[in-house]
């Protein structure tokens, strides 16, 4: 079954690449979905109502992207269709669901219609490791650092070939982005940064020196490189959000402005307003 919407509430989304059909005194757009599951129990029996609903088409002929899951395979399916610059609207079937929205596919046309759209860019990371050059990742939360071994790390932080710490000794260290300031980072203590405020984060993970460090908050312009002062005794690996990568020499770390994400969230429950509840929790707890 294909849903029809009128083509006056358009306006508010300026991503829309609208397809008219004839109508009754008006004018009709079709909304075309590409629908992606999570393999979990709750998301497959979504799968079974939406699907006898809406036609499912391919990720590169559809205008949204529904994603029901939990963040983490939001954060896996951001990825896999980067390439086809469509919006993304994320149906909640895991446990928090901050980039979420709430677990319903009723009226799923007129909510998309509605949604607030937040763009993102993402980190953009290349390593090297014992091994070969990595290709490039992207990090939409952030970009961790960790401890392989029952040694702590030893790593030299430098932004725009600055050099910031010359020794950091601890569990590791993490570059967030506004969007996942909220995660991680907010559990080893780091700042919570609004969408709008061209910020990262960078945030040491139990530091043990420099004792009093608590990180640092810098421009999103500009590039921070993390180098592995003993990779023999001290090995390091790295994750992406959720892409692991072992014995880290390098990290170079950017954002990369020609990418932009584009989320959908239903009004009263947009990425901003979840960020300042946050906010705000932090300031009274």
């Amino acid at each position: 079954m294909v849903k029809l919407v009128d083509t006056k509430d358009l306006k508010s989304l300026p991503f829309w690449e609208c397809q008219f059909e004839s109508g009754r005194g008006h004018q009709k757009t079709m909304i075309k979905f590409h629908f992606t599951f999570d393999k979990t129990k709750k998301s497959q029996n979504l799968k079974k109502k939406i699907l006898k609903k809406y036609i499912n088409n391919s990720a590169k002929n559809s205008d949204v992207i529904v994603v029901a899951g939990g963040d983490g395979y939001m954060l896996n399916s951001l990825k896999k269709y980067v390439k086809f610059k469509k919006p993304f609207y994320g149906i909640n079937c895991g446990t928090y669901g901050f980039l979420m929205n709430r677990y319903t596919f009723v009226n799923l046309d007129k909510k998309i219609l509605r949604a607030k759209k937040t763009i993102i860019n993402p980190l953009q990371i290349v390593s090297s490791n014992n091994k070969v050059y990595k290709k490039p990742l992207i990090a939409v939360n952030e970009i961790s650092l960790f401890r392989q071994t029952k040694q702590t790390v030893s790593l030299k932080l430098e932004i725009e070939k600055k050099t910031i710490i010359k020794k950091l000794i601890g569990d590791g260290v993490l570059i967030s982005t506004p969007a996942g300031s909220t995660a991680y980072n907010l559990s080893v203590h780091g700042p919570i940064l609004s969408l709008n405020s061209g910020k990262l984060a960078i945030t040491p993970i139990s530091a043990f020196r420099p004792r009093r460090w608590k990180g640092k908050i810098v421009s999103n312009e500009v590039k921070i490189k993390l180098t592995n002062l003993d990779p023999k005794k001290r090995p390091v690996a790295a994750v992406a959000d959720n892409v692991e990568i072992r014995n880290i020499k390098f990290l170079n770390i950017r954002t990369n402005k020609n990418i932009n994400l584009t989320l959908l969230h239903d009004p009263e429950r947009s990425l901003v307003k979840r960020i300042k509840i946050e906010q705000l929790r932090k300031n009274f707890n």
